[in-house]
């Protein structure tokens, strides 16, 4: 299964005979009106996904501000979306699908393979003119998917540790949070020692869209992918590293979520913090 879906073929397969479930995750750090910005335009036929209440558990010191969701209660979500048993399903927000990728990263987890990003996400849409639709509308007849884990690997602090001394360990948050200048979320400002910046939005190009297969190769091979032969990502909650784990594999490299990431690792007073440009 490829990682996205353009625009074009998305509306292409709305109008076929099996068309997939849309999943809009719309949220931002800071902005906890997703609903109603879906509400005032989304794809026609689109389903709302709450990322804080049904992409993530109940935050906590141990597992960070959005620990992965308990599998039984994600199957019953994904079952509220429509999604039946092999169905393809294309998940997108209006944020370059930096929020949208822990939906596609989870339900790949889950062992639901048939699920790619709308690349470009909602402005791709909007931009090649095709409509929009308002209102909250009805939900979708209950889909029958069956969700297992250990489709995708995971790693805890001390993997992502062991990662960041021996494999190569990327750190997808905004390179001022890498350094530690600023700190607006978590307890502590800096980073995993021995983790190397690599910010998510450095992923995408101007239109939102992921850069080139090639160009994203490039910026990996920069970083130590190729060399490391192990590569693992955290950001600060597990969001946008799921993000840069959609980025590397469309650059031909797997790699491990660390889900509690700096949110988890910066609570705990006995993990170290680094600061500055150097790992």
């Amino acid at each position: 299964m490829t990682v996205t879906t353009t625009v074009s073929e998305l509306r292409e397969l709305l109008a076929s005979d099996t068309p997939p479930v849309v999943l809009d995750v719309r949220w931002a750090l800071g902005d906890p009106h997703g609903r109603d910005h879906f509400a005032e335009g989304h794809i026609p036929g689109a389903v709302y996904v709450d990322l804080d209440t049904e992409l993530a558990a109940p935050p906590s010191p141990e597992g960070g501000r959005h620990p992965l969701p308990d599998l039984a209660e994600l199957q019953d979500a994904a079952r509220r979306w429509g999604i039946r048993q092999g169905q393809r399903v294309v998940v997108h927000d209006d944020l370059g699908n930096t929020a949208a990728a822990r939906a596609w990263w989870l339900l790949r987890y889950a062992g639901h393979a048939q699920v790619t990003l709308l690349d470009g996400a909602l402005g791709s849409w909007r931009s090649a003119g095709l409509p929009l639709e308002s209102g909250v509308p009805a939900a979708p007849p209950p889909g029958d998917v069956v969700l297992r884990p250990g489709g995708l690997p995971v790693t805890d602090a001390d993997g992502a540790a062991e990662l960041a001394a021996s494999g190569l360990l990327l750190d997808a948050r905004a390179a001022e949070r890498y350094r530690g200048e600023v700190e607006p979320v978590d307890p502590r400002a800096g980073h995993i020692p021995g983790a190397v910046s690599a910010p998510t939005g450095e992923n995408l190009s101007a239109d939102g869209t992921f850069l080139p297969v090639a160009e994203l190769r490039e910026r990996f091979e920069a970083k130590g992918a190729r060399e490391a032969g192990r590569v693992g990502v955290y950001c600060g909650s597990g969001v946008t590293a799921a993000h840069q784990i959609a980025a590397l594999e469309i650059a031909g490299f797997d790699a491990v979520l660390f889900p509690g990431s700096w949110s988890a690792w910066s609570a705990d007073p006995d993990r170290p913090a680094a600061k500055g440009d150097r790992p």
